[in-house]
């Protein structure tokens, strides 16, 4: 079921000509080169430090970014702007709970 439901919201943002952010309930990721990401529509912080965020999707995956010096410039609910210097982003998904 959950298949078709996937399906078929794909199949409505093609035929509407939606944003399939919006419309699939994904996260939009901005980045200028190396030194600053903006992030939208995740579902919060999990970890934050020096070298590493942590971000909860909708899908209870979980995007991971790893660099140096990283400063969180603006937070909100849905949105975080991230600067320092991005080395690596992952897309986890389904993580269990036993990763680091």
């Amino acid at each position: 079921m959950r298949k078709l439901h996937r399906k078929l919201k794909r199949w409505s943002a093609g035929v509407l000509d939606l944003p399939q952010d919006v419309v699939l309930d994904l996260p939009r990721i901005t980045m200028i080169g190396p030194l600053q990401m903006y992030i939208e529509n995740h579902r919060g912080v999990l970890v934050f430090h020096s070298d590493e965020l942590r971000l909860l999707l909708s899908n209870k995956g979980q995007l991971l970014v790893r660099g140096e010096r990283f400063v969180i410039r603006q937070i909100l609910p849905e949105e975080v702007l991230l600067e320092g210097f991005i080395r690596e982003i992952q897309y986890l998904d389904q993580v269990k709970n036993n990763q680091p």
